[in-house]
């Protein structure tokens, strides 16, 4: 059996940035050590070696995507939302069946202020992952630090189709009520 070389340091690093910039989809920690032949450690050593040389990375719940490779300019959005554990995965699919894509859930928490986290969700399969995995951590919504409250920044291709989006939300009374 031959047995793979590890592909080391700058070498690993500039296949890493390579890979993630040709992908359409994000890549998972394990999927680059297995590229590389070294741990999911490393390939997370890497990545934050990588953002502090200022490579647009960001870590997803579907893996690492290289933040430069947007296409052409697309409108963005923050709504505010209210609803419960249960309505999550509704929400979601909602909005990426409007063709919108979820980029972050955020909340301000009264002690810590503002709590972010990255979703780049724009796939009915995105979504089926993203709740897999949540259910499969038993992993708890930043919205249950604030009683349902929670903000998502939206992204698509028009202003119109983030006005659907945001109509049929308001619809099913997941908008937040001023």
């Amino acid at each position: 059996m031959k047995e793979t070389k590890k592909v080391l340091g700058e070498e690993r690093r500039r296949l890493l940035i390579q890979w993630l910039q040709e992908s359409d989809a994000p890549l998972t920690g394990s999927e680059l050590a297995k590229r590389t032949n070294v741990s999911r450690q490393v390939i997370v050593q890497d990545m934050s070696i990588l953002k502090a040389k200022n490579h647009p990375i960001m870590a997803t719940a579907q893996g690492y995507v290289y933040l430069s490779k947007q296409k052409e300019e697309r409108v963005s959005r923050i709504i505010a939302c209210k609803h419960g554990a249960e309505s999550m995965k509704e929400e979601l699919l909602l909005l990426v069946d409007h063709g919108v894509q979820v980029k972050d859930v955020s909340v301000e928490h009264p002690v810590y202020g503002d709590l972010t986290a990255s979703l780049m969700l724009k796939s009915r399969l995105d979504v089926e992952h993203f709740c897999k995995k949540m259910e499969q951590n038993n992993g708890t919504l930043l919205s249950e630090l604030t009683n349902g409250v929670h903000m998502h920044t939206i992204e698509a291709d028009t202003e119109a189709q983030l006005d659907k989006a945001v109509n049929a939300l308001g619809k099913k009374g997941f908008l937040l009520e001023i």
